[in-house]
C-alpha cells in the first residue's frame, strides 16, 4: 500500500479508501448494502491490515447509521483513533424539516455535531460537502466550514460532486478572505467515465487538489459480471440501482479490451479496473466498498497490479474521450508554442 499528500497538506492516506456506502442499509440505502456491526467489523479489520488508514463516509448514508457502525466498528476493534483519517459528508437531507438538508450554516453547524456524535470522536479529518446547493450563497458555507475548523471539529475541508467553475469560485474566495480552502475533491471517475478529464483533473492539477475516486467499478458495471446482452445477475447492485449513469457500449467495448488481459495476469476485471485508475496521475486515493470480504481481498490486490506500456495505451485508446471544443482548439493553436517550451527544457537540463 502506498500512501499519497491529500491535495496541498502534509497529511498522508492511503491510495486505496474503504467507502462505508455499504455499512447498515436503511430507507433507500438498502439498495447499496445492508451490512450488520459483525461483517462491518470485519471488513474495517482487514481493510487496517492492509494498509488502508482512511476512511469515508457520510452522514445521509443509512441515515446516519454508516456513521455509527463506522465509529462502533473503530472501537470494537480497538483501533488507534489518531492513526486513521476519517472522513464524512454534509448536504442531504437528515430530517422533514425545511431547514434539514442543503449547506446553510445552520445545517452545517448542526451535522457537523451530529456526526461527532455518531462516529463517537471529538474531531472529523476530512469534511466534505456532498455536492452543491443552489438556495445557499457559496459565501455562506465556506465561512460556515472556516468555523467549524476554528473550532477544532474538523482538521481540513473537502468538497464532492462540483463542476470546475465551481471548485475555482470557492478556492478563490477562501484565498482571497484567507479561510480554510478545499484541500480535496471527491468524484466518479472511471475508465468507462473519464468526463472529469475535460476540465476538472487540469483544474486539480493546478491548484493542487486532491482527487478522491468514488464508485471506481461503475456502481459495479466493471466487475465483469454483466454481459452485453441482457441484465445483470441476480441481487447485483446495477439489477436494481443502474447508477451512476454510463455509455454502456463504451464499457462494453473496453472490457472487451479488459478481459483477456486479466486472463491473461490471472486477476479479475474489477481489479484491472482498480489499478488502471491508480496509474492516473491526478488520483490521491480511489473509494473501495465492499458488501463480501472476498470483494475486499480482491480490491486490496489492485494495488499490486502493473501495465506495460503497450497495455496502457491500448486501455487510453478504447477508452479516450471524444474531442470537443476547446479542446480540438487548443490542439491546433497550442502545437508551437507547445514544441518551443519542450525546446526550451532540453536546453535548460543541458
Amino acid at each position: 500500500m502506498k500512501y499519497n499528500i491529500l491535495g496541498n497538506t502534509g497529511l498522508l492516506v492511503s491510495e486505496l479508501c474503504l467507502g462505508a456506502m455499504t455499512f447498515g442499509g436503511r430507507g433507500f440505502w438498502t439498495a447499496i448494502g445492508e451490512l450488520e456491526q459483525k461483517p462491518v467489523d470485519e471488513l474495517v479489520k482487514r481493510s487496517v491490515d492492509g494498509g488502508i488508514n482512511f476512511i469515508d463516509t457520510a452522514n445521509v448514508y443509512s441515515e446516519g447509521l454508516s456513521e455509527e457502525m463506522t465509529g462502533q466498528a473503530i472501537r470494537n476493534l480497538g483501533l488507534s483513533r489518531h492513526e486513521l483519517v476519517l472522513a464524512t459528508k454534509v448536504r442531504g437531507k437528515m430530517g422533514e424539516g425545511p431547514n434539514e438538508t442543503g449547506l446553510t450554516r445552520a445545517h452545517i453547524l448542526r451535522q457537523v455535531d451530529e456526526s461527532l456524535r455518531r462516529l463517537n470522536t471529538d474531531y472529523i479529518d476530512l469534511y466534505q460537502i456532498h455536492g452543491f446547493d443552489p438556495f445557499t450563497p457559496l459565501e455562506e458555507t465556506l465561512r460556515a466550514l472556516e468555523d467549524v475548523v476554528r473550532s477544532g471539529k474538523v482538521r481540513y475541508i473537502g468538497c464532492s460532486n462540483l463542476s470546475a467553475w465551481h471548485i475555482m469560485k470557492a478556492l478563490a474566495y477562501s484565498e482571497y478572505n484567507n479561510l480554510a480552502r478545499f484541500v480535496s475533491l471527491q468524484a466518479y471517475y472511471t475508465i468507462a467515465g473519464r468526463d472529469i478529464e475535460r476540465e476538472i483533473i487540469p483544474l486539480l492539477k493546478d491548484q493542487k487538489v486532491g482527487l478522491m475516486v468514488w464508485s471506481p467499478l461503475a456502481g459495479g458495471l466493471l466487475t465483469g459480471k454483466y454481459k452485453r446482452e441482457g441484465a445483470g445477475p441476480e441481487g447485483a447492485r446495477r439489477t436494481s440501482f443502474d447508477f451512476p449513469p454510463v455509455n454502456k457500449e463504451r464499457a462494453f467495448d473496453i472490457m472487451d479490451i479488459l478481459r483477456p488481459m486479466a486472463e491473461a495476469k490471472g486477476v479479475s476485471i474489477a481489479r484491472l479496473a482498480l489499478a488502471w485508475l491508480l496509474q492516473q496521475d491526478a488520483v490521491t486515493t480511489v473509494i473501495i466498498g465492499a458488501k463480501k470480504m472476498e470483494q475486499l481481498e480482491d480490491n486490496l490486490k489492485a494495488v499490486d497490479v502493473r501495465f506495460s506500456p503497450e497495455e496502457l495505451e491500448q486501455l487510453d485508446e478504447v477508452s479516450r474521450l471524444p474531442e470537443e471544443y476547446p479542446g480540438w482548439m487548443y490542439e491546433r493553436q497550442g502545437g508551437d508554442r507547445k514544441a518551443q517550451r519542450e525546446k526550451w527544457l532540453v536546453r535548460r537540463s543541458s
